[in-house]
């Protein structure tokens, strides 16, 4: 019965969001229980406590380009859509312009980056969203950037990892900047 369920709930959010559950189905077949402990990661995806829903798509969508080329990101991205936040906030982390994001936007996005990439004004950063939002922004914007790179490195694991696409911000693609290394 459960399986049944999952089974639904996975071609209702591949429906909704233009988004291949492929991966997910195959483990749901495969091993039933890691599946199930997988999904329980959904809620962990919704978690926000402090910081605002910009600073939360800013870290997710970092972490999503971090380890994706395209449908992860593009996920987050109709998240955001009905999270409303801005689309422009949106298009400036998805070129990594931290000029055009709001500063709510711009502040998860520096985070996540310094994250991400071990920058060394990494303490900093932390610090500043911890002014900002207090200890549970700090623990908002980790999670959100985690829980944004382990999707697509699970898809990636299993395999499943192989179709690039075209990032669409309110139905304009966007050309996503990729960190120089």
């Amino acid at each position: 019965m459960r399986k049944i369920a999952s089974r639904l709930l996975l071609k209702a959010m591949s429906a909704r969001y233009d988004y291949d559950v492929s991966y997910m189905e195959h483990m749901l077949d495969a091993a039933p229980k890691a599946f199930e402990k997988f999904a329980k990661l959904f809620a962990l995806a919704q978690h926000r406590e402090s910081a605002p829903a910009e600073a939360l798509v800013a870290a997710k969508l970092v972490g999503a380009m971090a380890e994706d080329c395209g449908p992860c990101t593009q996920l987050v991205v109709n998240f955001a859509k009905e999270q409303r936040v801005a689309p422009s906030d949106v298009e400036a982390v998805l070129r990594r312009d931290p000029g055009a994001m709001s500063e709510g936007a711009a502040l998860g996005f520096r985070f996540a980056e310094a994250i991400v990439y071990r920058l060394t004004g990494e303490d900093d950063v932390r610090e500043a969203v911890r002014a900002a939002w207090g200890d549970k922004g700090v623990i908002d914007l980790t999670l959100a950037l985690q829980i944004g790179r382990l999707f697509p490195m699970v898809k990636a694991g299993l395999g499943y990892a192989k179709e690039c696409r075209r990032v669409e911000v309110a139905g304009r693609e966007v050309d996503v900047v990729k960190r120089a290394a």
